[in-house]
Protein backbone atom coordinates (compact mmCIF):
# COMPACT_ATOMS: atom_id res chain seq x y z
CA UNK A 1 0.00 0.00 0.00
CA UNK A 2 1.56 3.53 -1.00
CA UNK A 3 2.35 5.90 1.55
CA UNK A 4 0.31 9.46 1.39
CA UNK A 5 2.12 12.41 1.23
CA UNK A 6 1.89 13.15 4.35
CA UNK A 7 3.19 10.04 5.75
CA UNK A 8 6.20 10.19 3.54
CA UNK A 9 7.14 13.67 4.84
CA UNK A 10 7.05 12.76 8.51
CA UNK A 11 8.82 9.51 7.45
CA UNK A 12 11.54 11.81 5.40
CA UNK A 13 11.46 14.08 8.52
CA UNK A 14 11.99 11.15 10.77
CA UNK A 15 14.50 10.03 8.98
CA UNK A 16 16.49 13.20 8.45
CA UNK A 17 15.58 15.01 11.97
CA UNK A 18 16.69 11.95 14.28
CA UNK A 19 20.18 11.76 11.79
CA UNK A 20 20.85 15.66 11.73
CA UNK A 21 18.79 17.27 14.57
CA UNK A 22 16.19 18.93 14.36
CA UNK A 23 16.63 22.74 14.09
CA UNK A 24 20.22 21.65 11.81
CA UNK A 25 17.04 19.83 9.24
CA UNK A 26 15.53 22.82 6.66
CA UNK A 27 11.69 21.80 5.43
CA UNK A 28 13.24 22.23 1.91
CA UNK A 29 15.86 19.10 2.65
CA UNK A 30 12.37 17.28 4.21
CA UNK A 31 10.56 18.24 0.93
CA UNK A 32 13.17 17.08 -1.23
CA UNK A 33 13.58 13.69 0.48
CA UNK A 34 10.07 13.01 0.01
CA UNK A 35 10.08 14.02 -3.80
CA UNK A 36 7.37 16.53 -3.20
CA UNK A 37 7.00 20.39 -2.98
CA UNK A 38 6.55 23.60 -0.83
CA UNK A 39 2.98 23.92 -2.21
CA UNK A 40 2.12 19.89 -0.72
CA UNK A 41 4.19 20.85 2.57
CA UNK A 42 2.09 22.97 3.72
CA UNK A 43 -1.07 21.72 2.69
CA UNK A 44 0.16 18.51 5.15
CA UNK A 45 1.70 20.76 7.86
CA UNK A 46 1.43 24.90 8.93
CA UNK A 47 5.28 24.99 9.66
CA UNK A 48 7.98 23.12 10.70
CA UNK A 49 7.13 22.69 14.22
CA UNK A 50 4.51 21.37 13.17
CA UNK A 51 5.95 18.37 11.25
CA UNK A 52 8.45 17.98 14.10
CA UNK A 53 5.04 17.42 16.46
CA UNK A 54 3.92 14.85 13.71
CA UNK A 55 7.71 12.94 14.10
CA UNK A 56 7.23 13.09 17.71
CA UNK A 57 4.20 11.75 18.19
CA UNK A 58 5.19 8.60 15.69
CA UNK A 59 8.38 8.36 18.00
CA UNK A 60 5.98 8.15 20.61
CA UNK A 61 3.57 5.68 19.43
CA UNK A 62 5.86 3.45 18.28
CA UNK A 63 7.40 3.46 22.32
CA UNK A 64 4.30 3.05 23.70
CA UNK A 65 3.29 0.43 21.36
CA UNK A 66 6.51 -1.31 22.61
CA UNK A 67 5.50 -0.80 26.11
CA UNK A 68 1.84 -2.07 25.92
CA UNK A 69 2.76 -4.97 23.88
CA UNK A 70 5.31 -6.16 26.89
CA UNK A 71 2.39 -5.42 29.07
CA UNK A 72 0.34 -7.58 27.53
CA UNK A 73 3.04 -10.50 26.82
CA UNK A 74 3.95 -10.45 30.50
CA UNK A 75 0.31 -11.10 31.88
CA UNK A 76 0.53 -8.95 35.06
CA UNK A 77 4.10 -10.06 35.95
CA UNK A 78 5.66 -5.99 36.86
CA UNK A 79 9.14 -8.25 36.56
CA UNK A 80 8.72 -9.40 33.17
CA UNK A 81 7.35 -6.21 31.73
CA UNK A 82 10.85 -4.69 33.45
CA UNK A 83 12.61 -7.77 31.15
CA UNK A 84 10.78 -7.24 28.16
CA UNK A 85 11.20 -3.49 28.10
CA UNK A 86 14.85 -3.60 28.78
CA UNK A 87 15.50 -6.14 26.02
CA UNK A 88 13.47 -3.20 23.68
CA UNK A 89 15.85 -0.47 24.85
CA UNK A 90 19.10 -2.34 24.67
CA UNK A 91 17.77 -3.64 20.74
CA UNK A 92 16.85 -0.11 19.85
CA UNK A 93 19.57 1.94 22.00
CA UNK A 94 22.32 0.29 20.73
CA UNK A 95 21.71 -0.51 16.86
CA UNK A 96 23.52 1.42 14.43
CA UNK A 97 23.11 4.92 14.27
CA UNK A 98 21.12 5.57 17.45
CA UNK A 99 21.29 8.93 18.43
CA UNK A 100 19.86 8.78 21.93
CA UNK A 101 16.09 9.67 22.56
CA UNK A 102 14.52 11.54 19.73
CA UNK A 103 12.38 13.29 23.39
CA UNK A 104 15.52 14.31 25.42
CA UNK A 105 16.93 15.42 22.14
CA UNK A 106 13.81 17.18 21.04
CA UNK A 107 13.55 19.37 24.73
CA UNK A 108 17.45 20.11 24.05
CA UNK A 109 16.85 21.97 20.56
CA UNK A 110 13.48 23.13 21.81
CA UNK A 111 13.63 24.52 25.51
CA UNK A 112 10.60 27.13 25.77
CA UNK A 113 8.31 25.12 27.86
CA UNK A 114 4.90 26.15 25.82
CA UNK A 115 6.33 25.28 22.49
CA UNK A 116 4.09 22.80 21.04
CA UNK A 117 7.01 20.51 20.42
CA UNK A 118 7.94 20.37 24.26
CA UNK A 119 4.29 20.01 25.54
CA UNK A 120 4.39 17.01 22.97
CA UNK A 121 7.57 15.95 25.09
CA UNK A 122 6.01 16.41 28.21
CA UNK A 123 2.71 14.69 26.95
CA UNK A 124 4.97 11.37 26.10
CA UNK A 125 6.68 11.71 29.28
CA UNK A 126 3.69 11.66 31.59
CA UNK A 127 1.92 8.88 29.62
CA UNK A 128 5.48 6.62 30.36
CA UNK A 129 5.12 7.63 34.04
CA UNK A 130 1.72 6.78 34.42
CA UNK A 131 2.50 3.59 32.67
CA UNK A 132 5.22 2.67 34.34
CA UNK A 133 2.90 3.50 37.82
CA UNK A 134 0.72 1.34 36.34
CA UNK A 135 2.99 -1.35 36.21
CA UNK A 136 4.21 -1.45 39.38
CA UNK A 137 0.44 -0.96 41.36
CA UNK A 138 0.54 -4.92 41.90
CA UNK A 139 3.45 -4.37 44.28
CA UNK A 140 1.81 -2.60 46.27
CA UNK A 141 4.52 -0.41 46.97
CA UNK A 142 4.33 2.92 49.17
CA UNK A 143 4.50 5.78 46.77
CA UNK A 144 3.90 4.15 43.01
CA UNK A 145 4.21 7.75 41.74
CA UNK A 146 8.05 8.57 42.85
CA UNK A 147 8.84 4.96 41.88
CA UNK A 148 7.59 5.84 38.35
CA UNK A 149 9.48 8.73 38.48
CA UNK A 150 12.50 6.72 38.81
CA UNK A 151 11.81 4.22 36.40
CA UNK A 152 11.84 6.62 33.72
CA UNK A 153 15.14 8.46 35.07
CA UNK A 154 16.19 4.65 34.66
CA UNK A 155 15.19 5.01 31.07
CA UNK A 156 16.23 8.39 30.39
CA UNK A 157 19.58 7.05 31.22
CA UNK A 158 19.47 3.46 29.46
CA UNK A 159 18.67 5.79 26.60
CA UNK A 160 22.22 7.71 26.84
CA UNK A 161 23.91 4.47 27.70
CA UNK A 162 22.90 3.41 24.15
CA UNK A 163 25.82 5.28 22.69
CA UNK A 164 28.44 3.62 25.49
CA UNK A 165 27.24 0.21 26.08
CA UNK A 166 26.43 -3.18 24.22
CA UNK A 167 22.80 -4.28 24.74
CA UNK A 168 22.90 -6.99 26.72
CA UNK A 169 25.01 -4.92 29.67
CA UNK A 170 22.03 -2.45 29.21
CA UNK A 171 19.66 -4.43 28.89
CA UNK A 172 20.97 -6.20 32.10
CA UNK A 173 21.45 -3.18 34.14
CA UNK A 174 18.18 -1.57 33.26
CA UNK A 175 16.19 -4.58 35.12
CA UNK A 176 18.63 -4.64 37.68
CA UNK A 177 18.06 -1.26 38.55
CA UNK A 178 14.24 -1.59 38.03
CA UNK A 179 14.70 -4.82 40.55
CA UNK A 180 16.58 -2.89 43.07
CA UNK A 181 13.71 0.04 43.22
CA UNK A 182 10.93 -1.93 43.30
CA UNK A 183 12.25 -4.37 45.80
CA UNK A 184 13.73 -1.92 48.35
CA UNK A 185 10.19 -0.46 48.82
Amino acid sequence: MKASMRERLIEAATDLFYAEGLRAVSVDKVIERAGTTKVTFYRHFKSKDDLVVAHLERRAQLERDGITGAIAAADGNPDRVFQLIAEQLGTMACEQGFRGCPFINAAAEYPDAASAVRITVDGHRAWCKTTFEQIVQPLELDDPRAIADDLMLIRDGAMVAGYLDDADALAASFVRSARALTRSH
